[in-house]
């Protein structure tokens, strides 16, 4: 089989597309016959040594797929060969077959194709555990989702806008901005513009956002602790931005504020029944990713430099088969 390997720290356009054994599943793992995988900035800072999950050589890269049941490991139940189904597999996406463990693997919700089910793992259960589990976010409260027309930040706005909030999202271009309307933001702001951090606050009544959604960090997060409201929770997502920020703790003092880590995966992993219930609350919700741009396997390398340059909405998918 086809599968785009790792084997020295690099750039996206150093991985090699090889052929390579087709793998076998082992107890409580299923092999799926990959039909899309999402790609994510993540899988970026991982081929360039830089994510704190760091594979031995050589590796294949990818955490969001879809497909159908190819074969079962011992003891898995509830699948059969052939159902369609979407996993966040740890490593291993951007390939013709994948193995995830079975407990990663998920139903695809009916009427969702391929590409839109591989786009749904990562990015939408990480928005919800991150706005319901930790910052109980509440009907009619103030979220500002930063990022807004980036994979995580749609899902943060549609997520949100099903929780009840009233959502503000960032973004850096106009046609960004109108994505982040299109996907439930009732307004919609530029952060290349220094005035954003006045603009919340106005939009807000003066109080800021209760809510802020960041997988930025950088610059982003330091303004960001200038327009929270008085017992707001501040989410660290990431740092696309580059730079990891700090905050002097006099601020969180001040304005009773929560700075609040996002960190998904371990979660899950202590917690394997959690990702099949909260699957049955994004169901429920009828969120649905949107896919910005398709690639095909072999242009892998040129979906993930578009990602790193911004030049995607929601999110980019490579079709497999």
């Amino acid at each position: 089989m086809k599968a785009w390997q790792v084997r020295a720290w690099g750039e996206p356009e150093e991985m090699t597309l090889a052929d390579i054994p087709v793998p076998e599943p082992g107890a409580g793992e299923i092999r799926i016959a990959n039909r899309a995988a999402a790609v994510n900035f993540f899988d970026i800072l991982q081929i360039q040594g830089k994510y704190q999950v760091k594979p031995p050589f050589p590796f294949t890269p990818g955490a969001e797929v879809s497909g159908v049941v190819d074969a079962l490991g011992e003891g898995v139940a509830g699948f059969a060969v052939g159902d369609r189904v979407l996993a966040a597999p740890m490593g291993g996406a951007f390939a013709e077959l994948t193995i995830a463990p079975a407990a990663r693997v998920l139903r695809i919700p009916d009427g969702m194709d391929f590409p839109e089910a591989a786009a749904m793992p990562i990015v939408y259960h990480t928005s919800y555990f991150a706005l319901k589990q930790r910052a109980d976010l509440r009907n009619g409260e103030w979220l500002l989702a930063h990022a807004g027309a980036s994979g995580v930040g749609m899902a943060a706005i549609q997520i949100g806008k099903a929780m009840g909030a009233r959502i503000v999202a960032t973004a850096g271009s106009e046609a960004k901005l109108d994505f982040c309307r299109s996907q439930g933001a009732e307004y919609a702001i530029d952060y290349g513009d220094g005035s954003w951090v006045d603009r919340v606050k106005a939009l807000t009544g003066g109080r800021g956002a209760d809510v802020i959604y960041d997988p930025v960090g950088g610059d982003v997060f330091d303004l960001s602790t200038k327009c929270i409201a008085p017992e707001g929770r501040l989410l660290v997502v990431g740092f696309a931005g580059g730079r990891i920020p700090s905050i002097q703790m006099n601020r969180v003092l001040l304005k009773d504020i929560s700075i609040v880590g996002v960190h998904w995966g371990p979660y899950v992993h202590e917690h394997p029944e959690y990702l099949g219930r909260a699957q049955k609350e994004l169901v429920a919700m009828r969120v649905r990713p949107v896919v910005g741009k398709k690639y095909r396997l072999d242009e892998a390398p040129v979906a993930l430099r578009d990602l790193a340059e911004r030049r995607i909405m929601g999110k980019g998918v490579l079709r497999t088969s």
